[in-house]
């Protein structure tokens, strides 16, 4: 059976089952309620790893019975792993900038994937994490995968960020790659104020996500002693896929699995790194994804676990991402959250948790500590999440078990051969849906529209969309937000 092909009922077993430490969370629970009652008066170093293109099927602690990852199972394990948690976008640019604003992307004018030739990113007045937690004392760095604007006003050292190094954009946005624009430049590799070396073959990309490793784990041992935040922005397991030599050919299924592997040896050695510094309960670990596997690039790509379509949709495959978080103090172990939350909860969650001033511009997440604590009937954050794409077009929404697509045109691999050997097969374009609704409980793979079973859901849902089209916009109704903010552009 293809890897991004489950069975109904296999889905829907990994839903329900955390797949690893309910034995230690039965034991620990009362243990862990007492820790939780209130939240450390003492700010937790933050620890973020954020992977690219990554599927929700590709962790063992998900589900995979191909990718070996005992280092982020151990993360689910001793922490929290959500079953239900989306990016806001399937596409890298949006996805990251809602991950470190709390906003929807097209509030900030974001969409899509910034090619080279971008000349505007995320606005320097927007409030990023790492400038809500700098006032409390924090050191902050980002390595890895930026993609907000490559240009001076958008880098990393001016968005709140003591240190960078790591890739302007995606890896695959440079000249030898199958489908890159001729006139795209080489990969560059930036440091704090930009370029200092460039990359000029695979040979030099087998080597970034060490790299990123080592910078990660000096940057633990040299503030051990002060609150930090460290963002973990992979470039991999984008294409084209590069593995350091020690994980090259080391695993039964070709070398997107061998990627995986070489990304949990790397969350191990941070993980490593704060034990050696006796910090490790006192830092908050995330893991997750920025959407989900490019799937027409088969061999390459990962896998949905079930979920249907993949990155470049708002099917569940492309917007439902693997969420790991591990915190003693809060998070009790071995527990699951089936609460849809998204990427845009996470900076107000760092405020509530730091006591930081929130950023005084609107955002749209709202805080998950509750979730964190598994606070027993604990409210969802939002009664729905809605899901943009392309230029502007809001095509689905969330609300509790509800999925609704809204008419619109996307790319499928339904029924085609998937590509092989970093090639990438070709996608049906053109393919419509809606108005359609799912019930994500009984039908997580999007395969039995139940609109007409449940009109009233879908009255509601409608009304939302409305509130929601009115202030952040929707191309495809032809309505312009009233609370968009224009991003930023140089000449």
């Amino acid at each position: 059976m293809p890897r991004n092909e489950t069975s109904r009922a296999g889905v829907r077993r990994r839903f329900v089952s955390t797949g690893v430490g309910v034995l230690l969370a039965l034991l620990a629970r009362t243990d862990a309620a007492v820790a939780m009652t209130d939240v450390e008066t003492t700010p937790p170093n933050i620890v973020i790893v954020f992977t690219d293109d990554q599927g929700w099927g590709d962790l063992s602690c998900y589900g995979s019975t191909d990718i070996p990852t005992p280092n982020i199972d151990r993360l689910a394990a001793e922490g929290m792993r959500f079953t239900d948690f989306y990016v806001s976008q399937p596409v890298c640019s949006a996805s990251r900038a809602s991950l470190l604003t709390g906003c929807y992307p097209n509030r900030l004018g974001i969409s899509g994937a910034l090619a080279p030739s971008a000349r505007h990113g995320l606005d320097p007045e927007e409030t990023t994490i790492a400038e809500v937690v700098k006032p409390l004392g924090y050191a902050t760095a980002c390595f890895g995968k930026w993609h907000l604007g490559h240009r001076e006003p958008f880098l990393p050292t001016r968005q709140g960020f003591d240190e960078y190094e790591g890739i302007p954009y995606s890896n695959d946005m440079w000249p030898g790659h199958p489908e890159s624009p001729k006139a795209w430049p080489q990969l560059p590799w930036y440091g704090a104020d930009g370029p200092t070396e460039f990359i000029d073959d695979l040979d030099d990309q087998q080597m970034i996500t060490r790299r990123l490793t080592d910078l990660s784990v000096d940057f633990v041992h040299r503030n051990a002693d002060r609150p930090f935040f460290l963002y973990v922005p992979h470039s991999m397991p984008h294409v084209p896929l590069a593995v350091g030599p020690q994980f090259r050919q080391s695993s039964m299924y070709g070398p997107y699995a061998d990627v995986i592997k070489e990304i949990d040896w790397s969350v191990g050695e941070i993980v490593k790194a704060l034990e050696a510094k006796g910090i490790l309960d006192r830092t908050m670990v995330i893991f997750a994804s920025d959407n989900g596997p490019w799937i027409n690039y088969g061999d390459h790509a990962g896998t949905t676990g079930g979920l249907r379509e993949g990155k470049g949709t708002t099917f569940e495959g492309g917007v439902r991402v693997p969420f790991v978080v591990r915190y003693p103090p809060v998070v009790p172990p071995g527990t699951t959250c089936e609460t849809p939350c998204m990427t845009i909860d996470v900076l107000p969650t760092i405020v509530e948790m730091t006591g930081a001033e929130p950023p005084t511009r609107k955002i749209d997440g709202r805080s998950i500590l509750p979730q964190f604590q598994g606070t027993p009937g604990a409210a969802a954050p939002h009664e729905a999440l809605f899901f943009w794409y392309r230029k502007d077009e809001l095509q689905a929404m969330r609300m509790g078990r509800w999925k609704l697509h809204f008419p619109h045109t996307y790319r499928s691999m339904q029924g085609r051969p998937t590509g092989n050997n970093g090639r990438p097969a070709k996608y049906t374009y053109g393919v419509k849906i809606g108005p359609a609704l799912f019930d994500l409980v009984e039908d997580p793979g999007e395969l039995h529209d139940v609109a007409e079973l449940h009109p009233e859901v879908v009255a509601r849902m409608r009304s939302l969309a409305a509130s929601a089209r009115d202030e952040l916009g929707d191309s495809l109704s032809e309505i312009d937000g009233e609370e968009i903010r224009e991003p930023m552009r140089v000449d």
